[in-house]
């Protein structure tokens, strides 16, 4: 058996070359005891893993790999809850510390992470570590790890046929003696298949500014970095290596299952259950809104909706809404509540959207249901020229350890995909430029070679039918991360204890 714990999808940007599923459904196809995905000081990825891996029966690890500013590379592995809280103010701290999509972490910060918040010794650190040697390893960089990690640290063989695996394995061996750490195998794994190899390529030479046929040692020998069968890995390594990747997986226990939001406590006064409260604040509103008297329909409306967001616990949700809602409107700030909130008595009531339910024939199981289990969608629009005033009013009130934009992930199109690749395998720039603009907004994603030729070029010559093979491969793949206009993550307690947290690129 054998388990994969040094994965990077396509979330480390412009270095793996397959998609997180891609991925998760090789390492099944192949048999894997398990996989860890471990995108560079990040775990974008994994959440498109994990619903990849309930659908394909596998064990998804979550990790990420780091390299130090003095050039010490590792991989962290979570091994429970506290690992991957741990895991992520990691990431925040490196994110933080650097301009938006890059970081930066020194030692300092790896031992405040590990030492300050779990006490050293410590029988089982939340945490497994595995150490990535550099071609000349250097030994007190292992001693240093292991003083964070006792008992938790492996150095990872990655033997990948380069004509120097023999020495390579002579060389850990040697090492793993002298400083009495075990060995494990792992693979560096960038692409699901040998096939994304040419890919692999492109993006490379895209990340650092070149073409493909200038990038020289920058490239991969070959294509052994892809998840490759059980058997052609045991050929490669000692069993006992292969065994030892099965049992750091075992370590590992944590799932994304284990993670669950809880909303603020401060929306609701002291003396009042959040249930309480929003009621209260509901019959406020309703007198206002029928200062006659509700009408019988939208009483029952109303209670019917009470009783099922307090079957599903989602009356801090609307709590905070309201809240922003009523400070928008203290300050002048036009807002408007929209979409299937509409529906909904109690958004009326709480003065969060204008449409009187009892003047229109909608449905309220439109907007929040039991089937569903999930909160419901409520959609303000703030006027675009004072929207930062409701962002910094939701940062100030719950600090910035606690909140945070949402980001986004921005992904290849066709426009971007055609140039970037089109670059990269020495296209010349009025090429790149014609090719680049062939392509139309309406056109959705997909590339069309009708729109190639009407811009004078021929997609049967090789070269160009290279460039829209990789091309269309690309689609979709994410290109970075960026900042939600106005969508907000709010947590009870710290959030980077539940997601890693960067820099957005505004002040």
């Amino acid at each position: 058996m054998y388990a994969e714990l040094h994965c990077l999808s396509n979330f480390s940007f412009l270095r793996g070359a397959s998609r997180p599923e891609e991925l998760v459904e090789r390492a099944a196809k192949l048999g894997y005891a398990a996989l860890a995905i471990t995108d560079e000081c990040s775990v974008a990825g994994v959440v498109r893993a994990h619903v990849a891996a309930r659908e394909h029966g596998l064990k998804l690890i979550v990790g990420a790999e780091f390299r130090l500013e003095d050039g010490l590379r590792c991989v962290l592995l979570a091994r429970d809850r506290a690992g991957y809280g741990r895991l992520c103010r990691l990431i925040t701290r490196g994110r933080r510390a650097a301009a938006k999509g890059e970081y930066r972490l020194c030692r300092r910060d790896f031992e405040e992470i590990t030492l300050r918040l779990t006490p050293n010794p410590y029988p089982l650190t939340p945490l497994l570590c595995l150490w990535l040697p550099a071609t000349q390893p250097d030994a007190d960089a292992a001693r240093w790890l292991a003083t964070l990690f006792p008992g938790q640290l492996w150095i990872a063989v990655e033997l990948l046929t380069t004509g120097r695996d023999r020495r390579r394995l002579e060389q850990l061996q040697d090492l793993s003696r002298e400083l009495e750490l075990p060995l494990v195998a792992a693979g560096d794994v960038h692409m699901h298949s040998r096939g994304r190899r040419a890919l692999q390529d492109v993006l490379t030479a895209t990340r650092i500014g070149t073409t493909v046929e200038r990038a020289g040692l920058a490239l991969f020998q070959n294509g052994e970095r892809h998840l490759r069968p059980i058997q052609r890995v045991a050929e490669l390594h000692p069993p006992e290596l292969l065994a030892a990747a099965v049992e750091i997986a075992s370590r590992c226990t944590f799932s994304l299952e284990e993670l669950r939001y809880e909303y603020p406590r401060e929306i609701v006064p002291e003396g009042y259950t959040p249930a309480a409260w929003l009621r209260r604040l509901t019959e406020e509103g309703a007198r206002h809104r029928w200062p006659e008297g509700v009408p019988v329909p939208t009483r029952q409306a109303i209670e019917h909706e009470l009783t099922l967001i307090a079957e599903l616990e989602y009356e801090p949700y609307f709590l905070t809404v309201h809240d922003i809602v009523r400070f928008a409107r203290s300050r002048h700030i036009l807002c408007q509540g929209r979409g299937s909130a509409a529906n909904s008595a109690v958004c009326f009531c709480l003065g969060i959207t204008e449409v009187d339910p009892g003047r229109m024939s909608l449905l309220f199981e439109r907007f929040i249901s039991r089937e569903r289990n999930e909160p419901p969608d409520i959609d303000v629009d703030f006027e675009h020229e004072r929207r930062e005033e409701v962002i910094q009013y939701i940062y100030a009130k719950y600090g910035r350890e606690r909140a945070a934009l949402t980001a986004t992930v921005i992904s290849y199109r066709p426009r971007s995909a055609l140039r970037d690749v089109a670059k990269a395998m020495g296209l010349d720039p009025l090429q790149v430029a014609a090719l680049a603009r062939s392509m139309q907004w309406w056109d959705g994603s997909r590339i069309d070679e009708t729109r190639v030729r009407e811009a004078g070029l021929d997609p049967a010559s090789p070269v160009l039918s290279k460039v829209l093979t990789l091309a269309r491969t690309l689609l979709g793949f994410p290109r970075h991360l960026s900042q939600h206009v106005g969508g907000f993550v709010i947590a009870r307690d710290l959030l980077e204890e539940l997601v890693p947290i960067e820099n957005a690129s505004m002040p």
